[in-house]
């Protein structure tokens, strides 16, 4: 009963096929494999962006700090919410990678609100040298509490970005389950709603590890290409990245992947509002689950087996509430999830 998280999943089977079918004979080095002009292309139609540079890295980390080194100077800020992976999950990535930006945070917990974004950039006097200088804006789709931007609510972030000249990127990790739940597409939820650059996530949703990096203005395509040679981002065998992003994409198999990691979150909540004692923290709206149980519930899951992530120890007084992450992959069967479930329902 493993929920712990997606990205400790296996591969999606169409991804392995693509995987092997790469493995064999020679193919150029550092990206310049016929696979990845295969991708790029890919990409560039489901984007609706013919002009858009395409770039592949092994990890959600790399392609996110680059990224934002790519849109920031070292004396600009960067501004995200307080939960957004670049500030609790990177290790200081994004300040390393940008040669020391740092971050803002706006709002209060996984999402920020178009007057929260405008009041933090306003508390940056311009034209203050003493100051940091405003910089990029980070948005995370699906937010690490399992939310969703609306449409809406992207167009108002990124429009008082530029309304600051400030562009605005999005840590897509989970980018294809936001899609879906949206019932939206590609274009739609990024450069349509004003989104200037984009980590495309494979890893969570059936790869064995790679993302894309996507500009769609192509003007920041060899900053990026030197920031990622210069980082020890560049793959010599690229192929093997280029492959996966391949299978992923090819007949849908991203958005299959998704549907089927909602769907069994979506079963997974519908069991739950049926536990004794357990409290939503959010409203689940794709793949990832935040609720609060009772230290004993716990303890009694935890000693079956289930796998999850726990806020807090299991050693202490029995009703105090502690939250817990549960999080679906494309794999999960339902069999596991009613097994779960059962044992929740004591």
């Amino acid at each position: 009963m493993y929920f712990a998280s997606d990205n400790a999943g296996p591969m999606h089977p169409a991804v392995a096929r693509a995987m092997i079918a790469a493995d064999t004979g020679f193919q150029p080095s550092y990206g310049s494999d016929t696979i990845m002009d295969g991708v790029r292309a890919q990409i560039r139609d489901l984007f609706e962006a013919p002009q858009a540079a395409v770039y592949l890295v092994a990890t959600g980390t790399a392609a996110n700090a680059l990224a934002l080194a790519t849109l920031a100077q070292p004396w600009q800020t960067v501004f995200c919410t307080p939960l957004a992976h670049i500030n609790v999950d990177e290790c200081n990535a994004p300040e390393f990678y940008t040669g020391g930006a740092k971050l803002s945070l706006v709002g209060g917990g996984d999402k920020m609100s178009a007057d929260e974004l405008r009041a933090r950039i306003e508390s940056y006097p311009k034209g203050d040298v003493h100051s940091a200088q405003r910089g990029p804006v980070q948005i995370t789709q699906v937010t690490e509490m399992g939310r969703l931007y609306t449409l809406q609510e992207l167009r108002a972030l990124t429009g008082v970005a530029r309304e600051y000249g400030l562009p605005s990127f999005m840590d897509g990790a989970r980018f294809a389950n936001a899609l879906v739940a949206l019932d939206c597409t590609p274009a739609e939820m990024t450069w349509k709603a004003g989104i200037d650059a984009l980590s495309l996530g494979g890893t969570k949703n059936g790869c064995a590890g790679v993302e894309a990096v996507i500009f769609f203005d192509p003007v920041h395509a060899w900053e990026f290409e030197l920031r990622r040679k210069r980082g020890a981002h560049l793959f010599s065998k690229h192929r093997y990245l280029s492959a996966q992003m391949q299978g992923y994409l090819a007949d849908g198999t991203w958005l299959e992947a998704a549907r089927a990691a909602n769907s069994n979150a979506a079963r997974l909540a519908t069991g739950l509002r049926n536990v004794p004692e357990l409290e939503f923290v959010e409203q689940p709206q794709a793949n990832m689950i935040f609720a609060t149980l009772p230290r004993h519930a716990h303890q009694r899951l935890k000693a079956a087996g289930a796998v999850y992530g726990l806020w807090g120890d299991l050693e202490g007084a029995a009703d105090e509430r502690l939250m817990m992450r549960l999080v679906c992959d494309w794999s999960i069967t339902h069999e596991t999830i009613d097994d779960f479930l059962a044992l929740a329902k004591g």
